[in-house]
């Protein structure tokens, strides 16, 4: 399965700061909420209340549907994720709304580091939030997944095309990211405004915990210095 990206290779003598989207750059509850139920209840599944949906923020698509329908049946999955991607393409892609502090960290962190987005979700979505923030111009390339790649499987590609090296930090809200990166040789960063809690994120020994933007940008300055 390919996975979709665009990349300008933007190394520098900086190390490429990765960032996961959904649960650390902007809050998608409400879109993946709304769209979850309205693709379960297309398929004749009783609708599930937010707090049971909000666990599976994060990791990819097609696996919380197996999850919540209990079914690894390709094709009800399929449907089911093309079902949830037909409101989000409309609707719940302008369901997210932004952290506070993150549009300042981004920008900050843009004059100095080449910036990159490394997303479950699938590549043109994640573009239309970030410039629905006007946040798209910060980054020098975007990388979205799809149905059956997982996230190491995203992050290998990338240093095998040689968009990033192994200098690069990765930056999440769920151990899916910081495994992702631990399992490609990368460092990571865990963020706790997102969807991850501590607990979950130490377990995987990230380099640090952050619990906000502004303590995410000197972890970041800090972990960079000593990689360099």
């Amino acid at each position: 399965m390919p996975i979709s990206r665009s990349s300008s290779k933007p190394f520098t003598q900086q190390p490429v700061i990765i960032f996961d989207l959904d649960g650390t750059i902007s809050d998608p509850k409400v879109g993946i909420v709304r769209c979850m139920n309205h693709a379960l209840k297309a398929h004749g599944y009783p609708t599930r209340d937010e707090a049971e949906i909000s666990r599976y923020i994060g990791p990819p698509l097609d696996l919380t549907f197996q999850t919540l329908v209990k079914s690894d049946d390709p094709v009800l999955v399929a449907s089911l994720v093309a079902t949830y991607r037909d409101r989000y393409a409309t609707e719940g892609y302008a369901e997210n709304t932004l952290y506070d502090g993150m549009v300042e960290v981004i920008k900050a962190l843009a004059e100095h580091y080449p910036l990159a987005v490394c997303t479950s979700k699938r590549r043109d979505f994640a573009e239309m939030i970030l410039a629905r923030f006007d946040l798209l111009p910060y980054f020098q390339f975007v990388n979205g997944g799809e149905i059956g790649v997982q996230k190491t499987q995203q992050l290998s590609a990338l240093l095998h095309q040689g968009d990033i090296d192994a200098r690069a930090i990765m930056i999440g809200d769920r151990n899916v990211d910081l495994i992702a990166a631990h399992n490609n040789g990368l460092r990571a960063i865990g963020v706790l405004w997102g969807y991850g809690d501590e607990a979950e994120l130490s377990q995987e020994n990230p380099a640090e915990i952050v619990g906000s933007p502004e303590a995410l940008t000197t972890a970041i300055r800090k972990l960079a210095a000593y990689i360099e």
